[in-house]
């Protein structure tokens, strides 16, 4: 629809889009402070003082996010930013800067689980709603740092965008190296998906050249990794180690789809920045969720990167890009022009 169009129907465009600035008011999430995005049918919140991480995401009313059992929380339990106790889940969290997954010490430094990047309060805040041409584009933006006096210091440059009317959105991050020295850094993207959305019903779909399970408890049930079960009480997590192939543009996309609610979501990304994937899927009663998580290190984390040689290094003053796009799919119809494509970059896999 082109700007009159769309103005004919609405006075002020905050009645279908807008961007409203929150912060939470009682228990762990007190002083939580927020961006809530509606474009329509589509919600998200973004939190400003957890790296502009996505706590939660809808769609016609539908949750689609994983939230763990802690809750929403400004700081972690009981204080804390880090450990189990400190990860609250949500659409999105970013692992990182110095480690992902696996907490471990290396010459006597400690790197705790998934880094400090989680709990790095965002800088420069912005956000913005407005007409470019005939495109009503809803953003927010932000700066995360992660920094040391005579260590690293990294920049993490974030911005988050929609356009009404639509069902997409875009997370683009720039990462710089502001320090003299080449640095060692790592990335994940947990990208979680909860209850209404996630249940039995659900099919994962990745185009996989191959599936590694991390244990001996995820290779039981290696051949199940692409469909979802019903809860099962006190149940271990399973770990799966992808290699997405590439579309012919050379991006990688992966996907769930809920056949009886007719409602999935893609996930785009270039595998050339984030060349390793992860699904993370629990069917532990109360724990339930499943994770697809592009990023560029293992699930092993730094201490297994040390140890291989294998560190991703940035240069002094060098950004590095990353791009992902996710996209709601919407019925029968996208859903199998989404498996045929899947089907098209690994026939054997079907």
């Amino acid at each position: 629809m082109k700007k009159s169009d769309i103005l004919s129907y609405v006075g002020n465009m905050q009645q279908v889009a807008n961007i409203r600035s929150v912060t939470y008011d009682e228990g762990q999430a007190r002083h939580l402070k927020a961006y809530q995005i509606k474009n329509g049918d589509l919600s998200l919140t973004l939190q400003c003082d957890k790296s502009l991480d996505i706590a939660e995401l809808s769609y016609k009313g539908i949750n689609l996010s994983f939230l763990s059992k802690p809750g929403l929380q400004h700081k972690g339990q009981n204080g804390s930013s880090v450990g189990a106790r400190g990860i609250m889940g949500g659409f999105l969290f970013t692992g990182g800067l110095e480690n992902i997954c696996a907490p471990s010490v290396i010459d006597g430094k400690s790197y705790p689980m998934h880094g400090h990047l989680r709990s790095t309060p965002a800088e420069q805040l912005c956000s913005k709603a407005s007409w470019q041409g005939d495109d009503y584009v809803l953003e927010v933006s932000g700066e995360m740092r992660e920094a040391e006096i005579f260590g690293e210091n990294l920049l993490l440059k974030r911005k988050v965008t929609t356009q009404f009317p639509g069902k997409s959105f875009i997370i683009e991050d720039q990462i710089e190296n502001q320090a003299f020295r080449d640095e060692a850094f790592l990335i994940l993207y947990h990208i979680n998906f909860g209850f209404p959305f996630l249940s039995e019903h659900c099919e994962i779909l990745i185009p996989s050249k191959t599936v590694v399970p991390r244990d001996e408890i995820s290779k039981k049930h290696l051949s199940m990794w692409h469909k979802m079960e019903k809860p099962k009480a006190n149940e271990e997590e399973y770990v799966y180690i992808h290699t997405p192939a590439e579309k012919p543009d050379g991006k990688s996309i992966v996907g769930i789809y809920n056949t009886e609610l007719k409602l999935g979501v893609s996930i785009e990304y270039d595998p050339h920045v984030l060349p390793y994937f992860m699904e993370w899927k629990t069917i532990g009663s109360g724990d339930y969720a499943v994770g697809l998580e592009p990023a560029n290190a293992s699930v092993f984390g730094r201490k297994y990167h040390v140890e291989h040689d294998s560190l991703t290094m940035i240069k002094p003053f060098e950004p590095v890009v990353s791009r992902i796009k996710v996209e709601i799919i919407e019925g029968d119809d996208e859903a199998m022009a989404f498996k045929n494509m899947i089907k098209e970059l690994t026939p054997d896999a079907f």
